[in-house]
């Protein structure tokens, strides 16, 4: 996780009851293991945000720069000038984008929880790319305006909608961006709100450009898998105390669209599970630009081509982009 962000968060929490901060994270874990809509600012007050802060933002913080790391893959001239983060909360998309492309750029977030929004202005603070970032109190539905940007995020916010209101949502960031980036939770119902998204996406217009190497169909028979893929986040001591946890890392499964209308060149093929690595030969499964999914065998007698395979991750793109093979 960033630095600066961990030191933001342990400063956030010090001095606050600690009872308190594992309450409102118990409820918090009830709330994002469900699906059921909600009209009413999840975050109530400065400790739920705080316990949110905590307990969500380091995972969607890598979640979420994973999702911009494989789209930067695929048009690596591009830096966006503005960006708008839709439901951000405390912003943690907007930390993953200055660490995708550094630098000072127009950013706006958005969210109906006015605890969320001050506290996220305070940790803001630390990160020089952020200290002019606006919040905005908005209501994320189908009353949604946006001004025109090169990019919205959207973060764990679908599940928090109504259709209509993901629909809505969806729309106007069509109308609006120039790219879009939404994540969700990497379950069956977070990956079926990807797909909706993906489809209206791709109706208005956009590319897919990740994790997708096409933007046919997607090739799983609905109800027989889902697409998702996992970020390792790092806790610090703060953080396995908040969760409850003494492992020193967690796994952070995500399914995400990056969608665009730019000139990008998405991944011939995508890793969708984790390599199987056995002796003198690598396992893949692959979604591949011939809209198929595949296994292929990497052996030791592909030289480079191995050893990328060796190294390649889940949700990586294959071959990489940078192979000579």
């Amino acid at each position: 996780m960033n630095d600066p962000l961990r030191t933001a968060l342990a400063e956030l929490l010090d001095g606050l009851p600690p009872t308190e901060v594992t309450a409102a994270v118990d409820r918090l874990i009830t709330h994002y293991r469900g699906d059921t809509p909600t009209h009413a600012p999840i975050l109530r007050d400065r400790a739920d945000v705080a316990a949110y802060a905590a307990y969500r933002m380091p995972a969607t913080f890598e979640a979420v720069r994973s999702a911009l790391e494989a789209f930067a893959e695929t048009a690596p001239d591009w830096t966006p000038g503005s960006h708008v983060d839709i439901g951000g909360g405390t912003g943690a998309a907007t930390w993953a984008v200055a660490e995708t492309w550094p630098g000072e750029r127009s950013v706006t977030v958005l969210d109906w929880a006015e605890p969320a929004l001050t506290l996220g202005r305070q940790l803001a603070a630390a990160h020089p790319d952020l200290t002019d970032a606006r919040w905005q109190r908005a209501r994320i539905g189908a009353d949604l305006t946006l001004d025109d940007t090169d990019l919205v995020t959207v973060s764990y916010v679908l599940n928090e909608l109504a259709e209509p209101d993901r629909a809505a949502l969806v729309d106007a960031a069509a109308g609006a961006a120039r790219t879009v980036v939404i994540v969700e939770a990497g379950t069956p119902a977070g990956y079926r709100r990807i797909i909706e998204a993906r489809d209206r996406l791709i109706g208005a217009g956009f590319r897919v450009a990740a994790p997708c190497p096409h933007s046919a169909a997607c090739p799983i028979a609905p109800g027989t898998d889902w697409c998702h893929f996992s970020a390792r986040v790092g806790r610090s001591s703060l953080h396995r105390q908040v969760k409850g946890g003494s492992l020193a890392y967690e796994d952070e499964k995500f399914s995400y669209v990056a969608a665009t209308r730019l000139t990008a060149e998405p991944a011939p093929a995508r890793v969708v599970r984790r390599p199987q690595i056995r002796k003198g030969q690598v396992l893949l499964d692959l979604c591949e630009a011939e809209e198929r999914l595949t296994r292929t065998t990497v052996t030791k007698r592909r030289g480079d081509l191995y050893k990328a395979a060796r190294d390649a991750d889940w949700g990586d793109a294959w071959p990489p982009y940078d192979s000579a093979s």
